[in-house]
């Protein structure tokens, strides 16, 4: 939100100024758009977000220590509420391989652009046509490369889903983009998530690569995700749940959760 003029809008309702921005940064921490331990941009860009001066965003952000949900040290404030619950199913996690190693150092950025041919055309797209791309990286200390995933949205996602929709603006490539909850956004918007994975083994090379298809309820594609993994140095694990068989009223009906640990090296 641009601002006009160098003073605070009136406040409405009676609700002081400072309380009602407090209230809308408090409910962007909980979308995920900064997730918890991540640092907040500084007064002058969340002054320049709101379209109040940087004294109101002081004062917001003071409330909001006050209650031990923002927290500030010397490099700055930072989120310290507590991750929301992630919605079931937990085995479709975003990016699919999103899992950084115990040593290991991730990074995503999300870019607006034409994603890759194959990618387009899964999710009808027109050739060229812009859309977001999420790119995700996890290294180890040493800088090998464990994984790195390529994800693409259709136009649905984005149209949808207001979360994904609100990053088309700073999708420049250079801030982190945390995406993590992208599932949960979409179940939230009254989406339901199916999903098939394809894993092939990469020529000439120790990795392996899987391809994660999502669509709706109404066979509309949503997004699709390559991933790369060292077989070598890594495993994907599937988590799934089974349906459990007809049994009488009286029985328990509860499903029984499986677990299943593939080893990239053998396809999984």
């Amino acid at each position: 939100m641009a601002r006009t003029t160098p003073h605070d809008p009136p406040s409405t309702e009676g609700e002081p100024l400072y309380r009602r921005i407090a209230t809308e940064l408090l409910c962007e921490l909980r979308d995920g758009i900064v997730p918890p331990g991540e640092r907040l941009p500084g007064e002058r860009r969340l002054a320049g977000h709101f379209g109040v001066s940087r004294e109101t965003v002081r004062q917001a952000l003071e409330l909001l220590r006050r209650d031990g949900l923002v927290a500030t040290d010397r490099r700055g404030s930072h989120a310290t509420l507590p991750g929301l619950p992630v919605e079931a199913p937990a085995s479709l996690t975003f990016p699919v391989g999103a899992r950084s190693a115990p040593d290991g150092v991730a990074r995503a950025t999300v870019t607006w652009e034409p994603p890759p041919a194959d990618h387009a055309e899964a999710l009808e797209l027109a050739p060229g046509r812009p859309t977001l791309v999420h790119r995700y990286r996890c290294a180890t200390a040493d800088g090998q490369g464990l994984r790195t995933a390529v994800t693409s949205f259709s136009a649905v996602a984005l149209a949808e889903v207001e979360e994904l929709a609100r990053y088309r603006d700073r999708a420049d490539g250079t801030a982190a983009a945390q995406l993590r909850r992208a599932y949960d956004w979409m179940r939230r918007a009254g989406l339901t998530l199916h999903h098939r994975d394809a894993i092939t083994p990469l020529a000439s090379t120790p990795s392996v690569r899987v391809t994660r298809r999502v669509h709706d309820q109404y066979e509309r594609p949503l997004e699709i995700t390559d991933l790369v993994v060292d077989a070598q140095r890594d495993a994907l694990v599937y988590e799934f749940t089974l349906p459990g068989r007809a049994v009488p009223a009286t029985a328990d009906r509860r499903r029984s959760p499986v677990r299943r640990t593939a080893d990239a090296g053998h396809g999984g």
